[in-house]
């Protein structure tokens, strides 16, 4: 009995880790152990994300080893831009375009917010990110959160940061990032 009280404790205090490692998200448990897709599609909050991520073809990549750091737009980022253009950007002619804004909010490697604060600092107020798009985001500080801008000049704040996943980590964002 003794052996299974300790065996019990020590699988919730696993849990317990676990949980203070990753906020939650969505309403989820974003696990450590699952890759980006794993947990994105368990996210109330990034349902329009996931299915632009199908639509493009990217699940296998997002689901390869990476690692990534994401900045993943909610549903109400997606809800911000002009009325039809999500559904414009999932049809299967506009896929190559669905495709460049998706990847122009992944950077190469795992960047966690001590990371992107850190080359913020470095670059004296402003850190340039390249996308796996081929593109570049502005990463600044503002009020201390971080502040991502894209090559249109438009912002996009970091809401919920270093969700770490298998292959990467996501930070959740409260803009979609559009590319040139």
């Amino acid at each position: 009995m003794k052996k299974f009280a300790l065996i019990t404790a020590a699988l919730l205090f696993a849990v317990v880790v676990v949980a203070k490692q990753n906020p939650m998200v969505g309403g989820a448990a974003m696990l450590p152990t699952k890759n980006i897709v794993e947990n994105a599609v368990n996210s109330q909050d990034h349902t329009t994300l996931v299915a632009a991520v199908k639509a493009a073809g990217l699940v296998d990549t997002l689901e390869g080893p990476g690692p990534f750091t994401v900045f993943a737009p909610t549903n109400e980022a997606f809800a911000k831009l002009p009325a039809g253009t999500v559904d414009t950007l999932l049809k299967p002619e506009n896929k190559a375009a669905l495709v460049k804004i998706l990847t122009y909010h992944v950077v190469a490697g795992k960047m966690s917010s001590k990371d992107i604060v850190k080359a913020i600092k470095a670059g004296n107020g402003t850190a340039t990110l390249k996308t796996v798009s081929g593109g570049t985001l502005k990463a600044s500080l503002q009020g201390g959160k971080v502040i991502l801008t894209d090559e249109k000049g438009g912002t996009s704040t970091v809401t919920i940061a270093d969700v770490f996943q298998s292959n990467g980590v996501i930070h959740v964002v409260d803009s979609v990032l559009l590319p040139n």
